[in-house]
């Protein structure tokens, strides 16, 4: 069981590349997540949010269960909380677009998530600096990812009313 958590918590193995694992994973869900939404047309919004939830709640499991592989508190090979953090504003886009509530290209408001995440998770205004600093374990580890998606959505969702 050990391995697969490894596996899931790596996403499956993204967290091994040896250059800005973060980003690079944070990118492929953009691009996995574009396929699923847009051109494949899966967006059934409960169907969607289970699935999320399913992953969600797993994924405290499987990095609890797997940080202890590697050797310091945040390890960098963790990246299933850039899948989750990423997902979020994706997820948004997906039900905006599907509702006809975009006006500029959908693919605009993706490379915005992905610009916006990655700038929140890094920089990590609060809450996601608290959740990084005090909570140096599974929690805080998929939390501040979770913060910084958060704050991409509240900009994805501002963007959108402005088009």
């Amino acid at each position: 069981m050990k391995k697969i958590n490894i596996l899931i918590s790596t996403f499956f193995g993204n967290g091994y590349i040896s250059k800005i694992p973060g980003t690079f994973t944070s990118l492929i869900t953009v691009l996995i997540l574009y396929v699923l939404f847009e051109i494949l047309q899966f967006k059934n919004l409960n169907y969607i949010l289970i699935l999320y939830s399913i992953i969600f709640f797993y994924s405290f499991y499987a990095v609890m269960d797997s940080e202890t592989e590697f050797e310091n508190k945040d390890p960098r090979q963790i990246v299933i909380d850039e899948v989750l953090g990423q997902t979020m504003p994706l997820i948004l886009i997906a039900y905006l677009s599907s509702e006809n509530l975009i006006d500029i290209p959908v693919e605009i408001y993706y490379l915005l998530s992905f610009i916006l995440f990655r700038f929140f998770d890094i920089v990590k205004p609060f809450p996601v600096s608290y959740f990084d600093k005090k909570h140096k374990n599974f929690f805080g580890i998929i939390m501040d990812d979770i913060m910084a998606g958060l704050y991409t959505i509240m900009m994805i969702y501002l963007i959108s009313l402005k088009f």
